[in-house]
C-alpha cells in the first residue's frame, strides 16, 4: 500500500482566501448625486446604486401623484398628497445619499451629479407646468360659470318677470361673486359686458311699450346698485331711472284714461322718486284732461256715469296731492275743478234719471244739487223736478213730462187737513210745488171701513175749523200727493185731479188707521 504524503504527526493546512476590495472610501459628490437624481422623483439614484426596490418605490409614489394631479383642475392636488409625496421625495434623496457615501457607483459620480442637476430640472419645470395648467383650469371654470349664468338669463328672457325672478336673482349672484372674489379673472372682465345684456333682458318689456308690465322689473333693476360693484354697472347704475318714470307715467295714464283707480299709485310713486322729471311734469296736465273728458261726459248720454266719474275724481285726486311735492297745487286745483263739474252735473244726472223714470235716484240727485248750488235758474227747476220725482214715485203717470218752473193759474184749488198729522202736500202737472199743513186739532185717523161706506165724507164737520191753504192752477191734469209726517203716521195718499175753468176745487187730506196701530 502506498505510502501517506504526509507523517503521522503532519497536519493539512488551507491556506487563506485572498481578501475583498476594499469599501469605498465615503464621497460627498456621489452622495450628491444620487440624492439629486432622486429628487427627480425618478428614483435613478437607486439605479445607480443597483438597489431595485426602492427604485419601483419612488416611480410608484411618482405615478400615484401623476394619477391624482392630471388632468389639472381648478382645485389642484390636495395638500396632503403634496406634503406626502414631498416627505418620499425627501427620504429617498436623504436614504440615497447616506447609502452612496461607501457605495460605488455605476456611473462616475461627477457626471451623475451634472445628470442630478439636469433630471432636477423635471419636478421644478413640472410644477410651474402645472401651476399654469391649474391656472388655466381655474379660469375655465370661472368662464364655464359665466356662460351658465348668461344662458340663465336667456332662458328667463323668455318668460315673465314674476316667473323667473329667481333666475335673474341666481345669474345676478354670480356675475357679484365673479367680479367681487374673482377680480382680474377673464370671467369678471367680462362681466360688464354680460350686466348690460342682464339689463336688457330684465327691462325687455319697456322696449315693446308694455308699460305697465315694466314696471316692476325696472324696479327690481334699480336695486341691483346695492349689492353690484359700481365699477362693473358704469352707466348701467342710472339706467332703469328714465325708464322706470316713463313706465309709471304711461301706465298711470292709461289706467287713468280707463276709469281705474291704480294710477294713484303710480303717480304717487312717479312724484316720490322722480320729481324733477320730464314724466313727473306730465302728470297734472293728464288728471286735468280727464276731468275736462268726464266734465264734457256730463252733457253726453250717460250724464249720472260723468258725475260719479268727476266725484271719484276728485278724491283721488286730493288724495295724491297730499304728497305730491311740487305738483301739489296742481293737483289741488284740478280736484276742486272736479267736485265743482261733479256737483254741477247734479242737475244734468237727476234730469236724466227722471226721463229714464228712476223717480227715487232722481229726487236724491236734484236734491244734493240744490243742497250745493247757491243759486241760479237751474237751482230753483231742480228743487220743481225734485217734488215731481217724489209725486211719480206714488203716482208713475206724473213722471211723465219733467217740471217746470212755471207759477199760478186761473183755477183755485183748496187742501184742508182732516188729519191729526202734519200733511205736506206735493202737487206736479202744469205747475209743481209743495207745502205743509199743521196737523187739525181734535181730529183723528178713520177706519178703513168708515172710508169704504157710501157717503164718507172727510172735511165736512162745519164746526171744525181744519187747517187749509189755497193755491191757483191751470187748467190740466194735476198729481197730489199727501205726505203725513210723525211716527205712525202712515203711507202718502194720492189724488189726480184734472181742473177745468169754471170750478172751484177742494182737496181733502185725511189719514186712515191700519189694523192693529191704534192710531
Amino acid at each position: 500500500m502506498p505510502e501517506a504524503p504526509y507523517g503521522p504527526d503532519q497536519h493539512f493546512t488551507v491556506p487563506p482566501m485572498p481578501p475583498g476590495p476594499p469599501p469605498a472610501p465615503p464621497s460627498a459628490l456621489r452622495a450628491a448625486a444620487v440624492a439629486l437624481l432622486n429628487l427627480s422623483g425618478l428614483g435613478l439614484g437607486y439605479a445607480l446604486l443597483r438597489r431595485w426596490g426602492p427604485l419601483v418605490l419612488c416611480l410608484v409614489a411618482t405615478a400615484v401623484l401623476l394619477f391624482v394631479a392630471l388632468p389639472a383642475d381648478a382645485d389642484g392636488v390636495p395638500t396632503g398628497m403634496l406634503v406626502g409625496y414631498g416627505v418620499v421625495l425627501l427620504l429617498a434623496a436623504a436614504h440615497g445619499a447616506y447609502a452612496a457615501l461607501r457605495t460605488p457607483l455605476a456611473a462616475r459620480a461627477p457626471v451623475a451629479l451634472v445628470l442630478g442637476l439636469v433630471l432636477l430640472a423635471v419636478p421644478v419645470g413640472g410644477a410651474l407646468w402645472y401651476d399654469g395648467a391649474r391656472e388655466e383650469a381655474g379660469q375655465q371654470a370661472l368662464l364655464d360659470r359665466l356662460e351658465r349664468a348668461g344662458d340663465l338669463v336667456a332662458a328667463a328672457g323668455r318668460h315673465t318677470f314674476a316667473a323667473s325672478r329667481s333666475d335673474y336673482r341666481s345669474a345676478l349672484a354670480v356675475y357679484r361673486d365673479l367680479a367681487v372674489d374673482h377680480p382680474g379673472s377673464r370671467a369678471a372682465d367680462r362681466v360688464p359686458a354680460r350686466m348690460r345684456a342682464y339689463y336688457s333682458s330684465v327691462g325687455a318689456a319697456y322696449g315693446r311699450g308694455e308699460y305697465c308690465v315694466a314696471v316692476e322689473p325696472l324696479q327690481f333693476l334699480r336695486t341691483v346698485p346695492r349689492t353690484m360693484p359700481a365699477a362693473q354697472l358704469g352707466s348701467l347704475t342710472r339706467w332703469p331711472d328714465d325708464r322706470l318714470a316713463t313706465s309709471l307715467y304711461e301706465c298711470g295714464a292709461a289706467d287713468l284714461t280707463d276709469g281705474g283707480e291704480a294710477w294713484v299709485a303710480r303717480f304717487r310713486e312717479l312724484l316720490g322718486t322722480f320729481p324733477g322729471s320730464p314724466a313727473a311734469g306730465k302728470v297734472v296736465p293728464a288728471v286735468d284732461k280727464a276731468v275736462s273728458a268726464a266734465q264734457q261726459g256730463v252733457g253726453g248720454d250717460a250724464p249720472c256715469t260723468a258725475v260719479d266719474r268727476l266725484h271719484t275724481l276728485g278724491t283721488r285726486v286730493t288724495d295724491l296731492s297730499s304728497s305730491a311735492g311740487d305738483a301739489s297745487a296742481g293737483l289741488t286745483a284740478a280736484a276742486a275743478r272736479a267736485d265743482r263739474g261733479g256737483d254741477a252735473g247734479a242737475y244734468d244726472c237727476g234730469v236724466d234719471q227722471f226721463e229714464d223714470g228712476d223717480f227715487a235716484e232722481a229726487r236724491k240727485s236734484m236734491q244734493g244739487y240744490v243742497s250745493d248750488t247757491r243759486g241760479g235758474e237751474k237751482r230753483e227747476r231742480a228743487k220743481k223736478i225734485a217734488i215731481g220725482a217724489e209725486v211719480a214715485q206714488t203716482l208713475p203717470a206724473a213722471g211723465e213730462k219733467l217740471p217746470t218752473t212755471a207759477s199760478g193759474g186761473s183755477i183755485s184749488v183748496t187742501v184742508k187737513n182732516d188729519s191729526p198729522h202734519d200733511i205736506t202736500v206735493l202737487y206736479t202737472g202744469p205747475v209743481t210745488g209743495s207745502f205743509t199743513l199743521k196737523a187739525c186739532g181734535g181730529c183723528t185717523a178713520y177706519s178703513l171701513a168708515a172710508t169704504i161706506t157710501a157717503g164718507f165724507k172727510p172735511c165736512s164737520d162745519s164746526g171744525r175749523n181744519y187747517p187749509q191753504r189755497s193755491i191757483r192752477l191751470p187748467a190740466g191734469t194735476t198729481y197730489f200727493v199727501h205726505q203725513p209726517g210723525g211716527a205712525g203716521a202712515g203711507a202718502p195718499a194720492s189724488d189726480t185731479a184734472r181742473l177745468r175753468p169754471g170750478y172751484v176745487y177742494t182737496e181733502c187730506a185725511y189719514t186712515t188707521r191700519t189694523f192693529g196701530s191704534g192710531t
